[in-house]
């Protein structure tokens, strides 16, 4: 795999089920991600997108083919490599947010800079850093039930981003928000991306979000079509 792709997926099937219960999600997915390049996944509910964005993240398995992310062969990684894989390299940002309810909002933050066995100072220094950036510094202690659902997804952001992940994937990051406030946070999105020159994958129903990215991806029938 060439050194300088951040995703290279070759022939990438999917399926659930036995027998005449099976289910094929994914067939012959192929699939190559460039550093810094915003990419949207779209199609029908039940198209397989998530399942998709967790097979690239590591998080599944597929039930044929190659994943490689960084030059690193996924589908022949155990569940403690990938996990050591993704801890290294790649933030998450989730529809539902996933802040942990009895940390504040630096807390949820530092939690994966800790994890990596950052130092606490260091962590906060970072966290903090994050949270002025996208204008939160007033909001350090508060709680996720004490904020907005804006700024629950600021906080998830900042957590995704503390490390400076090389790649970060969204699942409908903007799926629980209003538009005004889903139109900030895709902002900071695309500031973030360009900031800190990470590659984004997205999955969204959202088509001006998509519109936005430099690809648009379709996934119809368990195949990937790229949109002009």
């Amino acid at each position: 795999m060439p050194a300088e792709n951040i995703l290279e997926v070759h022939s990438l099937s999917k399926s659930v089920g036995q027998g005449e219960h099976q289910l094929t999600i994914l067939t012959g997915v192929e699939l190559v991600v460039k550093p810094a390049e915003t990419i949207a996944l779209i199609g029908e509910s039940g198209s397989g997108k998530s399942t998709l964005l967790g097979i690239l993240a590591g998080l599944d398995d597929g039930d044929a083919g190659e994943v490689f992310m960084l030059g690193q062969p996924l589908h022949q990684m155990n569940e403690e490599q990938r996990a050591a894989v993704r801890a290294k390299n790649i933030g998450f940002v989730f529809q539902s947010f996933m802040l942990v309810p009895t940390l504040n909002a630096q807390e949820n933050v530092q939690l994966p800079a800790l994890l990596r066995g950052e130092s606490d100072k260091q962590s906060r220094e970072h966290a903090q850093a994050l949270l002025t950036q996208l204008g939160l510094a007033a909001r350090l202690t508060h709680l996720p039930a004490q904020l907005s659902g804006g700024e629950q997804q600021r906080v998830a952001l900042a957590r995704a981003f503390n490390g400076r992940p090389r790649l970060l994937f969204a699942d409908e990051p903007t799926g629980n928000l209003d538009r005004q406030t889903g139109d900030h946070i895709a902002e900071l999105l695309f500031s973030l991306n360009r900031d800190f020159a990470t590659t984004l994958v997205l999955v969204t129903h959202d088509e001006q979000l998509a519109a936005r990215c430099d690809r648009r991806l379709r996934l119809r029938e368990g195949k990937l079509w790229e949109e002009a």
